[in-house]
């Protein structure tokens, strides 16, 4: 088939802190991945031990692209695995979301955590399609940030003729929210470009109770692909979810 399978995570960054450590989580998120096995994945928070945890719970033609936000292997990565038999990396980059794009580590709109984006060119084997895959990870305490992540990325967004996916965790309302309305100028929000598989729920949960017709503040936004169906994923078993967000999923053609 054609279709071309993407779900966005916040993976909840590991830790050993009781309940929902990563040891209790992994399993429970290997088996959602390996039920879904979407061709691109997009992670925000995870850490590299983590994101090796995960590469080695999906299938060995799953390969990953990431970097640090403090540079390297340190703090939180906005990594992006894909299937290699359906996706060849062609080209990749990482920003960081500053008035420095190019500075590792770099922070200067308000936020105290660094915020950073992580693009890759892909080839679809299947079609011979190229897209450009961009993963991010909003701000979630300066409005601030968020607006000049949002202005930057449509920027360099606004430059680039490819098709593109754009995942993330964006720490805003989609629907209801400037930064939403920014992104939006230009690229399209699978949730709405539906149909929709699933019911609404809020995609932060806390590990509480879900909230339907929530808050959606992790997206999939498109541009130049149609798509064929969405979805919210709440998959958990014994009352254990992966992780104290629930991915988004999208299925598109080009």
């Amino acid at each position: 088939m054609s279709t071309l399978s993407v779900m966005s995570f916040n993976l909840r960054y590991a830790s050993d802190a009781e309940p929902n450590s990563w040891a209790s989580r992994r399993p429970v998120m290997a088996q959602l991945l390996l039920t879904e096995l979407p061709a691109i994945l997009g992670t925000q928070e995870g850490l590299y031990p983590q994101l090796l945890d995960i590469a080695h719970d999906l299938p060995d033609h799953y390969d990953w692209i990431g970097l640090g936000r403090a540079g390297g292997s340190h703090d939180e990565f906005m990594a992006i695995f894909f299937d290699t038999l359906r996706l060849e990396p062609l080209e990749f980059d990482h920003q960081w979301l500053s008035a420095t794009p190019n500075v590792v580590g770099s922070r200067s709109w308000g936020n105290n955590v660094i915020r950073m984006v992580t693009w890759i060119r892909f080839r679809d084997r299947l079609t011979g399609k190229q897209f450009l895959a961009v993963n991010t990870h909003f701000d979630h305490e300066s409005e601030n940030s968020r607006l000049r992540s949002a202005e930057f990325v449509h920027a360099q967004l606004g430059v680039v003729t490819l098709p593109v996916v754009l995942t993330g965790d964006f720490n805003a309302p989609a629907a209801a929210s400037p930064t939403y309305d920014i992104l939006i100028g230009g690229l399209t929000d699978t949730w709405l470009a539906g149909p929709r598989t699933t019911p609404a729920y809020g995609t932060f949960h806390g590990y509480g109770p879900l909230v339907p017709n929530g808050a959606r503040i992790d997206w999939i936004l498109t541009r130049g692909v149609r798509v064929e169906s969405a979805a919210i994923n709440t998959y958990q078993r014994d009352g254990q979810y992966p992780s104290d967000h629930l991915p988004v999923q999208a299925l598109i053609t080009f």
